[in-house]
């Protein structure tokens, strides 16, 4: 099969991802082979291939938002030719305190889609049957992707923040996630205020109903509710504390930041405001997140690339060059 394979990813790579023929996967008790028809590009798979995340393995296939068809099953539960998706967790040890305890996301020992188990930037996958979701048929190749990893860890920072309905809410960066996370709450009737980077971000974040609008430098005219941010920035983690109510909560949705400026206390963190991070997400997340996603009719924003150009969806990803999702589409139909 065709993939998209990054090669010695114990250096800070500089070079592009190598597209080449592999082995198609062999499957494991409980697993199944999914015909890759897309899969997304997450600012995650960047930090995987240059260097920002440790290596887990010497050659790995990214990708972890994967709409795909069963071609081969390890596993009695699922028929051949159903269309399934699968996520960043790709599986967990079921037996650690945290899995015991409803926290999956939190594992000892959770295998991660594109990181530590090849993924999705290519024709075929393998993936426990257990972690993967069905999708519905209103929703088609390009736009189930995105809802993959960007809707669910979206979802799971409004409830990490503890949204509630008619809240105020900011947004703080507005990429893949944030747009799909504005659909919901603008589905809770919360008033949404998006501070941003970049004019062409600012102007779909107005298009989707955004309350306000403005730039990274920009403070949102009212005091916020809950705040989640998407930029791997502390500086925006800090901006985002700065625009909260007292007893607000800053949610950060990123799997690696950058430093945490020094900051005022008294002004800003006091109060009971608090900070919060994101990590991961459960299958129930992934399973309520699809249901909604349904039921408002969320159509993302989504910009398709081939699977030889998959060096050309990263890059557009680490320069928020398109609006919305970037999807990779294999056309192996």
């Amino acid at each position: 099969m065709k993939a998209a394979v990054l090669t010695s990813p114990n250096v800070i790579l500089k070079g592009p991802l190598e597209i080449r023929e592999v082995p198609r996967p062999q499957l494991k008790p409980g697993q199944i082979l999914l015909r890759v028809r897309a899969c997304g590009v997450c600012r995650t798979d960047l930090h995987i291939v240059e260097g920002e995340l440790p290596p887990r393995c010497n050659e790995i296939i990214p990708g972890h938002q994967i709409v795909g068809e069963i071609a081969d099953s390890g596993t009695t539960d699922l028929p051949i030719g159903a269309r399934v998706g699968v996520s960043w967790i790709g599986g967990v040890d079921g037996s650690c305190w945290y899995c015991q305890h409803g926290m999956e996301n939190l594992c000892d020992a959770p295998i991660f889609t594109g990181y530590s188990l090849n993924g999705g930037y290519a024709e075929y996958a393998a993936a426990r049957g257990d972690f993967t979701f069905p999708l519905e048929n209103r929703l088609d190749d390009l736009q189930a992707a995105p809802l993959l990893c960007a809707g669910i860890i979206g979802f799971r920072s409004l409830r990490v923040a503890e949204v509630q309905h008619g809240e105020r809410v900011g947004l703080f960066g507005f990429g893949a996630s944030a747009h799909l996370a504005m659909a919901v709450l603008r589905a809770w009737n919360c008033e949404v205020y998006v501070s941003t980077r970049g004019a062409s971000h600012r102007q779909l974040a107005d298009s989707l109903g955004a309350t306000w609008v403005g730039s990274e430098s920009e403070r949102p005219p009212a005091k916020l509710d809950r705040a989640i941010t998407f930029a791997p920035s502390g500086d925006v983690v800090v901006a985002a504390l700065a625009s909260l109510r007292k007893g607000g909560v800053v949610a950060v949705n990123a799997i690696h930041l950058d430093r945490i400026p020094e900051f005022d206390y008294d002004r800003l963190l006091w109060g009971e405001r608090q900070i919060r991070s994101v990590t991961n997400m459960t299958r129930l997340d992934a399973r309520d997140f699809l249901q909604i996603a349904g039921e408002i009719n969320l159509r993302p924003r989504v910009t398709a690339f081939a699977l030889d150009q998959a060096n050309e969806a990263l890059a557009a990803v680490r320069n928020d060059s398109i609006d919305g999702a970037a999807v990779i589409v294999m056309g192996n139909d």
